[in-house]
């Protein structure tokens, strides 16, 4: 039996061009792009008009997300200096899972100096997973600098839109530094309603018990916004002190804060977090059932990492 002919990429990108529906089947052969492919999709790009970039780019984004084997990276990357902002924004979260540290020169450059505050608010979110790598000595020491600054100076540019300085307040949380946590102090305690949801999520990031006091607070808070970062970031932190409290939220009127609060007892642990997820497996709702079972696993996990194991 004889392998299926790879379409040449001339006839893909020609497709590209037309106004003809867009085809999965197609768009899979913009995977793993040959230098010599690569060039030719630059070529041809920039004649597909700006809508229909977007529906690629979209389009790309999904099925790289359902299918780990395709890697359009180099298309994102190419994207990154396209003229139509909402492709460079779509481009950047198309990067995502991509660890490379060759990708924090351009998002820097696109935080610093793109048009677009929706541009500028990827870029910061996708220097958010650099942060996480930095802090945890998995990049050099010069990238810790460089992403830290470049976010920190972006948070303290009032000038900037507040949802470009939210972003990059959340992005820079990982690290922990002095400058930092008073950046999401001042966040905490601006006056700013979606500021301080940011520094609640923050706290959780940046992995400080000190935290603690004012996510407990937040914790009771009529906002169900702040009950959920709070709750959320309660779990991020892990400190077995929250659990009272955390329980509490596991009957809280807005459903997204129960899921979010049984989760966070999964991460937590401990004897009384246990107890209280077993007990949820017999709960009414069976969206309350599924992640009381998820939580069980996750702390099961922790607890016996050799515990996992994959059925047949």
């Amino acid at each position: 039996m004889s392998l299926p002919v790879e379409e040449p990429i001339e006839v893909v990108l020609a497709d590209l061009k037309s106004d003809a529906p867009l085809s999965n089947s197609r768009l899979v052969r913009l995977s793993n792009l040959g230098p010599a492919e690569l060039k030719l999709l630059e070529e041809a790009w920039l004649m597909i008009e700006s809508k229909r970039r977007r529906q690629i780019i979209y389009r790309l984004a999904e099925m790289a997300e359902d299918n780990i084997e395709l890697d359009f990276d180099s298309v994102f990357k190419n994207s990154l200096k396209d003229p139509d902002a909402e492709v460079r924004s779509k481009a950047v979260d198309g990067l995502w899972e991509n660890e490379d540290p060759s990708l924090v020169a351009p998002l820097i450059a696109l935080l610093e100096n793109d048009t677009s505050a929706e541009v500028q608010a990827a870029a910061a979110r996708g220097l958010g997973k650099f942060a996480v790598l930095a802090e945890n000595e998995k990049l050099r020491s010069c990238y810790k600098s460089k992403v830290s600054q470049m976010l920190l100076t972006v948070f303290n540019d009032v000038a900037r839109s507040l949802e470009v300085r939210r972003r990059a307040l959340e992005a820079v949380a990982p690290f922990s530094l002095p400058e930092v946590t008073r950046a999401i102090k001042l966040a905490y305690q601006g006056g700013s309603a979606k500021l301080k949801v940011s520094a609640i999520y923050a706290m959780g990031q940046n992995c400080d018990p000190a935290w603690l006091p004012a996510l407990l607070k937040e914790l009771t808070s009529p906002d169900a916004e702040l009950r959920y970062e709070a709750v959320v970031a309660c779990g991020d932190l892990g400190e077995e002190e929250a659990t009272g409290a955390v329980i509490k939220l596991v009957d809280d009127p807005d459903t997204d804060v129960r899921l979010a609060a049984i989760h966070a007892l999964g991460k937590i642990g401990g004897g009384e977090a246990k107890s209280r997820l077993e007990n949820l497996l017999n709960n009414a709702s069976e969206l309350v059932q599924l992640a009381a079972q998820e939580a069980l696993q996750q702390l099961q996990a922790w607890e016996d990492p050799t515990s996992f194991h994959v059925e047949d």
